[in-house]
């Protein structure tokens, strides 16, 4: 039987990409033809010649599906590379929506017409996913066919993320595994255990990855005077993230926004206890001081005595740790979960043959 093609539009080095690219090669048997955009979004000048690029990114696309002619088209973000994947005009077609709601931020002069260009994607979709049901409960609102969503995580890499025993020793050995954005407020953790320092709390803090925001944080680090137990591990390979994650007793994470975090659940199967920002994504998976703790958006005092509060509980530690390394175990499983992908994807193009 002649190996089907799958075309994937994203950006590939994102580890949602590969993880979901990985997955149907694994366990559906498929190829993927990759497509994305060239420009990076870092800085005014580089968002203008991106947007410039996606003018002329359906010609491209067009002409990859003439020469490749994959029997699917699948695309992250529903306002971008969504979009253009229902624009192909190949069927079957899967759109993820990668965020809350994937309209950010709301302020944006573009907010108008990305929320029509996502309108329209989802109408022209055969397949939607959302990888977790705070991004559903988005789509109900927004008056989506729901008989056409997929609501399922992609899951992590149970084999690899996967910490059986740890102990709580009672020194916080925290980590924080999300890109040095702004979106990602690594200044509030940092505040947080400032304070946490001149309370002469004891504490190790890893922040592992890159990003725009490194300098700016390494020299708050110096002025808050904890840059000696704060280690910044600059980009490593994924592979090299759970020895980390196994070191590591609590798991920090202050997003303002969010869909469903990977790192969330990588951070969970390891035995790290959660201590995120109170927002839907993960209050999807985090209920307050049962197995995890949940603190207002930008507060780094109530982080500060959220943190507190962990360490003197560590029974609350011990059972919440459980809990969530089981719920990884069954629900959020790579091997389990991409299967059902996969299969979902044979399926569709069975029907359209």
């Amino acid at each position: 039987m002649k190996q089907r093609k799958i075309l994937f539009l994203g950006e590939t080095y994102r580890a949602d990409a590969i993880t979901w690219i990985k997955g149907l090669e694994e366990f559906g048997g498929f190829k993927i033809i990759t497509w994305e955009l060239q420009k990076p979004s870092n800085n005014l000048k580089n968002r203008i010649l991106r947007l410039l690029e996606y003018t002329t990114a359906l010609q491209q696309i067009k002409k990859i599906i003439r020469l490749e002619k994959p029997d699917m088209i699948i695309a992250e973000r529903t306002t971008s590379y969504g979009f253009l994947a229902v624009l192909c005009g190949i069927k079957p077609v899967a759109i993820a929506q990668q965020g809350y709601t994937d309209l950010w931020p709301k302020n944006s002069i573009l907010y108008p017409l990305k929320k029509r260009i996502q309108q329209y994607a989802f109408k022209h979709a055969t397949l939607i996913h959302a990888w977790g049901s705070v991004m559903s409960n988005s789509m109900q609102k927004a008056n989506v066919d729901m008989s056409k969503v997929l609501v399922l995580p992609k899951g992590i890499d149970f084999q690899k993320f996967n910490c059986p025993q740890k102990t709580f020793s009672g020194k916080i050995n925290a980590i924080v595994t999300r890109s040095l954005s702004p979106e990602y407020q690594h200044e509030v953790i940092l505040k947080a255990f400032g304070i946490l320092e001149s309370n002469k709390i004891d504490f190790q803090l890893t922040i592992v990855g890159d990003g725009k925001e490194l300098l700016k944080l390494k020299k708050l680090a110096q002025d808050l005077n904890i840059s000696q137990k704060v280690h910044f591990t600059g980009r490593i390979l994924n592979t090299e993230l759970p020895k980390y994650l196994e070191k590591a007793n609590l798991y920090i994470s202050m997003p303002v926004t969010e869909g469903v975090s990977a790192s969330l659940f990588e951070a969970m199967a390891t035995r790290c206890y959660p201590i995120v920002s109170d927002i839907p994504g993960n209050k999807s998976y985090i209920k307050h001081k049962e197995n995890g703790q949940l603190v207002p958006v930008g507060n780094y005092n109530k982080l500060a005595q959220e943190i507190l509060w962990a360490i003197k509980n560590p029974n609350n530690i011990e059972n919440a740790t459980k809990i969530n390394y089981i719920f990884c175990s069954q629900k959020a499983n790579y091997k389990i979960n991409m299967k059902e992908i996969a299969n979902k994807y044979h399926t569709l193009i069975n029907a359209k043959k």
